[in-house]
């Protein structure tokens, strides 16, 4: 397929610009996708803001956008199991396949991913995007290409959850209740927790935790964080706590929360380096500590979560803007935190 798209470009720090360029070309390995929706992502805006993401630093124009979904518009000549026509949700990594992480299964340490929206890597805030065909699953008619997008976050709450062996009954407990914290609270859900118990400071994001499912909600600047889980849960402190926040000061709380021999898993990145960490604490009452950096093998499973007709997405999605209100939709983000959750672009 020949011809020009539009794209939003990150062109220099805190601008970006909508530009015409040339409609990229499918490998033989890869589809051409038509873009329908994708999430805005904190990344994004972190990438927006500050340029760099600890070692990822952007040193050139580069499309953001990491959250995808869309359209098979054509196919490479070695892709059997797809066609024109299918709709599709993208996972964004291209992994090696080769070193010890891809052959373990867990391809989200392989040290050569070609992530979207990681530079050098172009994104998909643009109207269409050539991928490898076996990062597209398929999706059901009856999936919004919205909610297909947002399987790429939910993942992050999915692997969360696995990595934190959420049994069938436990209390978890999410410090911080944004896009990520939503996602995750729907992935303990559909894994079985008996309580879900979220946590924020923004009184806007914990209604919307309310009204997804979660079981209970605590404001720290209102009441203390463990004395009001201890409220909510019957005395007992969480099974497991999952930090999303990215907040040093969550990921303390996020110990003291949970029970002895209890789990805690840390998915948020904090601004400061060096965090704290109570070790005796930790030693005597051996909680477990897990990181999270992406996801693997999550995809299939998040495809059925979203295929629930029961979900509602609608408290998570708060704004919905057109590719060339892309820079506006980043200013939102920034400046509206208190009333702004997920933010869907539809080029």
């Amino acid at each position: 397929m020949q011809g020009k798209m539009k794209a939003a470009v990150l062109t220099e720090v805190g601008k970006i610009e909508i530009r015409e360029l040339d409609i990229p070309q499918p490998g033989p390995d890869e589809a051409l996708v038509r873009v329908k929706a994708v999430g805005l992502c904190g990344s994004d805006v972190h990438y927006y803001e500050h340029g760099k993401i600890g070692p990822y630093v952007v040193t050139g124009p580069i499309i953001l956008g990491h959250e995808a979904a869309g359209e098979v518009v054509a196919v490479g000549s070695e892709v059997r199991h797809l066609k024109a026509g299918q709709r599709v949700t993208i996972e964004p990594g291209a992994t090696c396949g080769r070193c010890e992480y891809c052959k373990s299964g867990r391809y989200n340490l392989c040290p050569d991913v070609r992530f979207l929206a990681t530079p050098p890597i172009d994104g998909a805030f643009c109207e269409y995007i050539a991928i490898r065909a076996d990062l597209l699953f398929p999706i059901p008619d009856s999936m919004s290409f919205e909610k297909a997008a947002l399987i790429e976050p939910l993942s992050v709450g999915l692997h969360a959850v696995r990595r934190g062996d959420l049994k069938t009954g436990e209390t978890v407990v999410i410090m911080g209740m944004g896009p990520i914290g939503m996602m995750t609270l729907l992935a303990a859900k559909a894994a079985g927790a008996g309580r879900v118990i979220g946590v924020d400071l923004e009184p806007f994001r914990l209604e919307r935790a309310l009204r997804i499912g979660a079981d209970g909600v605590i404001n720290p600047r209102e009441e203390d964080a463990v004395e009001a889980l201890l409220r909510l849960n019957g005395g007992r402190k969480a099974d497991l706590a999952i930090e999303t926040a990215g907040s040093g000061a969550a990921a303390q709380s996020a110990l003291k929360a949970v029970r002895r021999g209890g789990r805690v898993v840390l998915v948020g990145l904090p601004q400061e380096e060096g965090t704290p960490l109570n070790i005796p604490y930790i030693v005597d009452n051996e909680i477990d500590i897990r990181g999270v950096f992406r996801y693997h093998n999550t995809y299939p499973t998040g495809v059925a979560v979203m295929a629930a007709e029961s979900l509602d997405l609608e408290p998570i999605i708060t704004d919905r803007m057109t590719l060339d209100e892309t820079p506006k939709a980043f200013e939102k983000a920034i400046h509206e935190k208190n009333r702004t959750l997920k933010i869907i672009i539809e080029p």
